[in-house]
Protein backbone atom coordinates (compact mmCIF):
# COMPACT_ATOMS: atom_id res chain seq x y z
CA UNK A 1 0.00 0.00 0.00
CA UNK A 2 1.48 3.45 -0.90
CA UNK A 3 2.05 6.05 1.76
CA UNK A 4 0.17 8.67 -0.01
CA UNK A 5 -2.78 8.83 -2.26
CA UNK A 6 -4.23 11.46 -3.71
CA UNK A 7 -8.06 12.09 -2.38
CA UNK A 8 -10.07 13.52 -5.38
CA UNK A 9 -13.67 15.44 -4.34
CA UNK A 10 -16.16 15.07 -6.91
CA UNK A 11 -19.61 16.67 -7.10
CA UNK A 12 -21.57 13.01 -7.36
CA UNK A 13 -19.81 12.21 -10.04
CA UNK A 14 -16.90 9.61 -8.51
CA UNK A 15 -17.53 6.51 -10.07
CA UNK A 16 -18.36 7.85 -13.21
CA UNK A 17 -14.75 9.43 -13.34
CA UNK A 18 -13.12 6.52 -12.39
CA UNK A 19 -14.96 4.76 -15.02
CA UNK A 20 -13.43 7.46 -17.62
CA UNK A 21 -10.32 6.95 -16.44
CA UNK A 22 -9.96 2.91 -16.40
CA UNK A 23 -11.61 3.76 -19.67
CA UNK A 24 -8.40 5.29 -20.75
CA UNK A 25 -5.36 3.57 -18.95
CA UNK A 26 -4.38 0.17 -20.20
CA UNK A 27 -3.07 -0.61 -16.55
CA UNK A 28 -6.04 0.32 -13.89
CA UNK A 29 -8.61 -1.27 -11.70
CA UNK A 30 -11.33 -0.83 -9.78
CA UNK A 31 -10.44 -1.28 -5.65
CA UNK A 32 -13.74 -0.35 -4.09
CA UNK A 33 -17.21 1.17 -4.22
CA UNK A 34 -19.03 2.44 -1.07
CA UNK A 35 -22.34 2.88 -0.95
CA UNK A 36 -24.42 4.31 1.60
CA UNK A 37 -26.42 0.80 2.51
CA UNK A 38 -26.82 -1.92 0.67
CA UNK A 39 -28.12 -0.57 -2.52
CA UNK A 40 -27.70 3.51 -1.84
CA UNK A 41 -26.39 6.44 -3.38
CA UNK A 42 -22.22 5.86 -4.23
CA UNK A 43 -20.27 7.76 -2.00
CA UNK A 44 -16.74 7.02 -2.52
CA UNK A 45 -14.75 4.73 -4.80
CA UNK A 46 -10.76 3.50 -4.73
CA UNK A 47 -8.83 2.65 -8.04
CA UNK A 48 -5.52 2.22 -9.14
CA UNK A 49 -4.07 3.56 -13.02
CA UNK A 50 -0.71 2.79 -13.61
CA UNK A 51 0.07 1.33 -9.89
CA UNK A 52 -0.79 4.60 -8.64
CA UNK A 53 -3.77 4.46 -5.88
CA UNK A 54 -6.68 7.37 -6.13
CA UNK A 55 -9.63 7.61 -3.29
CA UNK A 56 -13.02 9.73 -4.99
CA UNK A 57 -15.46 11.60 -2.72
CA UNK A 58 -18.77 12.16 -4.15
CA UNK A 59 -18.31 15.33 -1.60
CA UNK A 60 -21.07 17.80 -3.60
CA UNK A 61 -20.26 21.21 -5.18
CA UNK A 62 -19.04 23.12 -2.39
CA UNK A 63 -14.92 22.29 -3.58
CA UNK A 64 -13.83 22.43 -7.10
CA UNK A 65 -10.95 21.08 -8.97
CA UNK A 66 -8.20 24.02 -9.93
CA UNK A 67 -4.69 23.74 -12.11
CA UNK A 68 -3.06 24.42 -9.33
CA UNK A 69 -2.42 20.60 -8.51
CA UNK A 70 -2.27 18.22 -11.84
CA UNK A 71 -1.40 14.59 -12.56
CA UNK A 72 1.74 14.54 -14.70
CA UNK A 73 1.70 11.54 -17.14
CA UNK A 74 5.26 10.53 -18.84
CA UNK A 75 4.60 9.06 -21.65
CA UNK A 76 7.42 7.21 -24.13
CA UNK A 77 6.02 8.05 -27.41
CA UNK A 78 3.78 10.23 -29.39
CA UNK A 79 1.08 7.90 -29.79
CA UNK A 80 0.64 7.94 -26.03
CA UNK A 81 0.78 11.51 -26.10
CA UNK A 82 -1.60 11.35 -28.97
CA UNK A 83 -3.60 8.88 -26.91
CA UNK A 84 -3.83 10.66 -24.08
CA UNK A 85 -4.57 13.69 -24.73
CA UNK A 86 -7.09 13.16 -26.99
CA UNK A 87 -8.87 10.69 -25.04
CA UNK A 88 -8.58 12.74 -21.15
CA UNK A 89 -9.63 16.36 -23.08
CA UNK A 90 -12.52 14.93 -24.66
CA UNK A 91 -15.40 17.34 -23.19
CA UNK A 92 -13.08 19.24 -21.28
CA UNK A 93 -10.23 21.93 -22.67
CA UNK A 94 -6.97 21.59 -23.78
CA UNK A 95 -3.89 23.93 -22.81
CA UNK A 96 -0.72 25.43 -23.60
CA UNK A 97 2.37 23.14 -22.81
CA UNK A 98 0.67 20.15 -22.67
CA UNK A 99 -1.78 20.68 -20.05
CA UNK A 100 -5.61 20.23 -19.94
CA UNK A 101 -8.46 19.81 -18.37
CA UNK A 102 -10.79 16.64 -17.95
CA UNK A 103 -14.53 16.85 -18.37
CA UNK A 104 -14.31 16.72 -14.93
CA UNK A 105 -12.48 19.78 -14.34
CA UNK A 106 -9.39 18.12 -12.88
CA UNK A 107 -5.95 18.88 -14.84
CA UNK A 108 -3.75 16.66 -16.50
CA UNK A 109 -0.06 17.59 -17.89
CA UNK A 110 0.76 14.65 -20.90
CA UNK A 111 4.22 14.94 -21.05
CA UNK A 112 6.80 13.14 -23.54
CA UNK A 113 10.14 12.00 -21.33
CA UNK A 114 12.09 13.38 -24.03
CA UNK A 115 11.16 17.04 -22.90
CA UNK A 116 13.29 16.60 -19.66
CA UNK A 117 15.54 15.52 -21.38
CA UNK A 118 16.00 18.13 -23.83
CA UNK A 119 15.30 20.78 -21.30
CA UNK A 120 18.16 20.02 -19.22
CA UNK A 121 20.41 19.32 -22.44
CA UNK A 122 24.40 20.46 -21.94
CA UNK A 123 24.66 21.40 -25.39
CA UNK A 124 24.93 25.20 -25.71
CA UNK A 125 21.55 26.66 -26.64
CA UNK A 126 19.47 23.22 -26.83
CA UNK A 127 17.38 23.54 -23.64
CA UNK A 128 16.37 27.16 -24.61
CA UNK A 129 15.50 26.05 -28.35
CA UNK A 130 13.29 23.15 -26.50
CA UNK A 131 11.71 25.50 -23.86
CA UNK A 132 10.61 28.09 -26.71
CA UNK A 133 9.18 25.44 -28.86
CA UNK A 134 7.19 24.04 -26.17
CA UNK A 135 5.93 27.62 -25.16
CA UNK A 136 4.14 27.92 -28.77
CA UNK A 137 2.63 24.05 -28.18
CA UNK A 138 -0.92 22.66 -27.04
CA UNK A 139 -0.05 19.33 -27.46
CA UNK A 140 3.82 18.26 -26.62
CA UNK A 141 5.21 17.05 -30.40
CA UNK A 142 8.36 15.43 -29.81
CA UNK A 143 9.09 15.52 -33.48
CA UNK A 144 8.96 19.61 -33.65
CA UNK A 145 10.95 19.85 -29.84
CA UNK A 146 13.83 17.55 -31.87
CA UNK A 147 13.65 19.61 -34.73
CA UNK A 148 14.31 23.01 -32.54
Amino acid sequence: MQKITPFLWYDGKAEEAMHFYLSIFKNGKVISVNRMGTDGPVISVSFELEGQRFHALNGGPMFQFTPAISFFVDCNTQQEVDELWEKLSEGGSQDRCGWLKDKYGLSWQIIPSILGELLSSKEPGRSDRAMQAMLKMNKIIIADLLQA
